[in-house]
């Protein structure tokens, strides 16, 4: 039985005023996700995150009707398919990324379901009969038979991710106790102040982000020196390399201004500036001098000390 029309523009009436409030949106993913699981996962998003839940076709309804007021939110349409939901937010995206994720259950392998993730069977005694040999071996298991039981000779994997399980394996895992899966509510994608884009841009970390800048910045500036077109990030490149060519001009002619007097007179007389050096390099060599010495004392007083050995 579908919604009544007052419960419709209730639920618009929610929904518009959570897009007005809240600045972020996470698209969320449900499937599998029990109603335990969820009233935890609105628990632990108390304060900081509103969870709101619909069909698909009511949500796509109630968001084609504010486009005229909010056109922002027509990125939104796309992504709506599925077993949506919506969590909103004005906290930090990555924590309440991190709360949302956070609440899984295990779960066993139902036959048909999608694998989310290889399952291997492993290596051991199975304490199961040897009655059931048969059963891996149909799977292509190799077991053998060790203290009156089932022992499995090394891992298999019986489930590989992206397919569907099979009767067999799914049996295979309930009698192993085996419960390989992990449901939980999952982000598909992230609105953001009018910016949409996919969770893992929350994983990208800072010093990344610096260095991809600076990168950026390194090639901006050197397009610009070689074009001879200024930019902000080219002119510091472009007074430095001037500097040198008004140096250059200088040392060339009897022009002279107060940058390029130390450099004709270090060009004019360099003996001069070595001589100003020299007097630092004999005060540092008795110090020096004095630091190789100490060992040979050390290694004098420790032959003998003054005393024969029968003394």
């Amino acid at each position: 039985m579908g919604a009544s029309r007052a419960d419709k523009e209730v639920y618009f009436q929610k929904l518009k005023e959570l897009l007005a409030k809240y600045p972020s949106i996470f698209l969320v993913n449900v499937d599998n996700v029990g109603s335990n699981q969820m009233h935890q996962i609105r628990v632990s998003l108390r304060g900081k995150g509103v969870v709101l839940m619909g069909k698909n076709t009511m949500v796509r309804r109630a968001l084609r009707s504010i486009l005229s007021e909010y056109p922002q939110f027509e990125r939104l349409l796309p992504h709506v398919k599925g077993n949506i939901g919506f969590v909103f937010t004005s906290g930090d995206l990555k924590d309440v990324r991190d709360l949302i994720v956070a609440n899984k259950v295990a779960a066993p392998a139902r036959a048909g379901a999608f694998a989310p993730k290889d399952v291997t069977v492993p290596a051991g005694n199975t304490g199961m009969e040897p009655g059931k040999t048969s059963f891996f071996q149909a799977l292509g298991i190799p077991t053998k038979i060790a203290r009156g039981t089932i022992e499995i000779v090394s891992d298999v994997k019986v489930v590989q991710a992206g397919t569907r399980v099979g009767t067999s394996e799914a049996t295979l895992l309930n009698m192993l106790n085996i419960s390989p899966f992990t449901y939980g509510m999952t982000v598909v994608q992230i609105f953001d102040s009018g910016n949409s884009f996919s969770p893992e841009v929350l994983d990208v970390d800072e010093q990344e982000l610096v260095d991809r800048f600076l990168s950026g910045i390194k090639t901006i500036a050197a397009i610009s020196l070689a074009l001879n077109y200024p930019t902000i990030v080219s002119v510091a490149h472009s007074l430095v390399n001037a500097y040198k060519n008004v140096l250059a001009v200088s040392l060339a002619t009897e022009y002279t201004f107060d940058g390029s007097e130390k450099v004709k007179e270090y060009l004019a007389n360099p003996d001069a500036f070595a001589a100003a050096a020299a007097p630092v390099a004999v005060e540092a060599a008795p110090a020096a001098a004095a630091v190789e010495e100490e060992p040979e004392k050390e290694e004098e007083s420790d032959e003998d000390m003054g005393f024969g050995l029968f003394d």
